[in-house]
Order: structure tokens, then C-alpha cells, then sequence
């Protein structure tokens, strides 16, 4: 018995300590990546342009300027995070740029501890990144 009350108090501790770090953490953040690819901006534009990402989400487009930037906004209330993702497609030699810039809020402050520190704010980003990559049949390189 004893060990189960060592065991079920260091859980609880644990679990105070990332609410508690997750509190320290702020709310926003921005995180940003970019690859490149052998289309061109408007066959990037099209693959950007119907994207659908997380499904489960609701998203509005808050601007559209095509081939060169799309900014959707999360408006999806029964979830522990939101913010904007902002596509930006730059023309290069061979081919354009992708670059996606995450203006994100996470509001439950376990989600923010594990958003920053266990999946990282990048993730989703280079699942993005690396789906244009595989629709063109391109291995991408993912920057900063």
C-alpha cells in the first residue's frame, strides 16, 4: 500500500509541476518553417489553397492573395488552442518557396506545457511541409 501512495503521489506532483510550468509558459507563440519545391507558385497555390489539415477543426480564410498568401484562422471554440497559420509562396529559380508561419494560442496550460516541450510548436508545420513535398513526389528540405 505504501507504494502505491509513493507512486499515486508522484503522479500528482508531476502533474502540478507541468500545470504549474504550463501556467509559466505564455499563451501565444509563433513558430515559422519554410521548404522549397519544383512547382511553380500557382500549382503550389492550388495544393495550399485546398489543404485541408486537421479535419477535425473549423478554420475561416481571414485573407487570400493568390499565388502568394493565404491566412486561415482556427475558430473552432471546443478546442484547447487556436491562432492563424499564414502561407506565404515565393517565386525562385525552378520552382517557389512555401513558407508557413503559425501564430498560435494554446489556453489550457497542460496543453501549453506540452505543445512547447513534447510535440513542439514545429510539428504540425513540417506535417504540412513534408504532405506538398509528398503530393509532388519531392523529398523536401524543412528550414527555419
Amino acid at each position: 500500500m505504501r507504494y502505491v501512495l509513493i507512486v499515486v503521489g508522484a503522479i500528482v506532483i508531476a502533474i502540478a509541476l507541468i500545470a504549474t510550468c504550463g501556467m509559466l509558459l505564455p499563451e501565444k507563440h509563433v513558430a515559422s518553417r519554410k521548404a522549397i519545391y519544383r512547382q511553380p507558385p500557382d500549382a503550389l497555390w492550388s495544393a495550399v489553397s485546398s489543404y485541408k489539415g486537421d479535419e477535425s477543426l473549423e478554420y475561416k480564410v481571414e485573407e487570400s492573395d493568390p499565388p502568394r498568401r493565404l491566412v486561415g484562422r482556427v475558430i473552432d471554440p471546443h478546442h484547447n488552442f487556436g491562432g492563424t497559420w499564414t502561407y506565404e509562396i515565393q517565386p525562385i529559380d525552378g520552382g517557389a518557396q512555401l513558407r508557413i508561419t503559425e501564430n498560435g494560442e494554446v489556453y489550457n496550460p497542460f496543453f501549453r506545457f506540452v505543445s512547447r516541450f513534447v510535440i513542439g510548436h514545429t510539428r504540425t508545420i513540417d506535417q504540412a511541409l513534408k504532405s506538398f513535398g509528398t503530393k509532388f513526389n519531392q523529398n523536401v528540405q524543412i528550414e527555419d
